[in-house]
């Protein structure tokens, strides 16, 4: 069986002999060349968190946004190849206003989920399109269920929700992170998440090897009335200063642990 395109490469619709879609693969394989993007479910709401690699020095950090607002309840975290992310992002803003125009009210965010799902599983179909190189996270609170949920969505075009879900350059070693918060057994709070949040984009982050970046982080929680909304500055900048202090002190108890061994 073939395990490399070999001519089935050329084409979204077209199978290879053991069952395996490539361009399907080149896609995903997009999206982990680029900055890690992290969400996390928690007792009070839900956090979004993605990294902005500054590509130049020159560039203005804040322009090109990776976390957008769809709707007053659900919020969109992207990562990967950032036009494919936009028109993604594009798709779920119209969905969002299609859904208040037919039936006068929120989108719930497992529908809004689902629809994204379906646009993107379309551009796997046909011959004459390409896959989404472009992960995206839905946040979103649900008004009828009083329930908020974090669902994430990959170029396949499958949608799962998620406690906590990692995409991204960092992905495997961020959800090995995430794992041992146990938040499908103990849920934190939403300050806590903009936390461990900082903290593990730090942990991913090589100053030697990897660009300079920018966090970009939002909630959507009771604080904020289940509006999806940016999370301030000094609270990020809290957040960060934390994160750095927690990684200098598990440096310094590995330096111990590695001279107590010497001894």
């Amino acid at each position: 069986m073939a395990s490399s395109g070999s001519g089935y490469d050329l084409s979204s619709s077209t199978f290879s002999p053991d069952g395996r879609i490539f361009q399907v693969e080149y896609a995903t394989k997009a999206v982990e060349h680029a900055g890690t993007a992290i969400g996390i479910l928690c007792s009070d709401g839900v956090v979004l968190g993605v990294q902005k690699p500054l590509l130049h020095k020159l560039l203005v950090s804040s322009f090109s946004q990776r976390i957008y607002t769809v709707a007053s309840n659900c919020g969109v975290a992207m990562t990967g190849f950032v036009p494919d992310g936009r028109q993604v992002v594009t798709r779920g803003m119209e969905e969002a206003a299609t859904f208040v125009e037919n039936y006068g009210s929120s989108i719930p965010p497992s529908i809004l989920a689902d629809r994204i799902a379906t646009y993107v599983h379309y551009f796997t179909l046909h011959g004459a399109l390409r896959p989404f190189g472009a992960s995206v996270m839905i946040a979103g609170y649900d008004e009828e269920t009083k329930k908020p949920s974090l669902s994430m969505v990959d170029p396949n075009g499958v949608a799962y929700s998620y406690y906590g879900c990692a995409a991204g350059k960092g992905r495997q070693p961020a959800k090995t992170e995430l794992e041992k918060l146990e938040l499908h057994k103990t849920p934190i709070t939403c300050d806590e998440a903009v936390k461990q949040i900082c903290r593990i984009i730090h942990v991913l982050w090589d100053e030697s090897k990897d660009k300079p970046f920018e966090l970009e982080v939002s909630w959507l929680s009771e604080k904020t009335g289940w509006k999806h909304k940016g999370v301030p500055k000094e609270v990020l900048a809290q957040a960060t200063a934390w994160a750095k202090e927690q990684l200098e002190e598990e440096d310094d108890d590995e330096e111990e642990g590695e001279e107590g061994m010497e001894e």
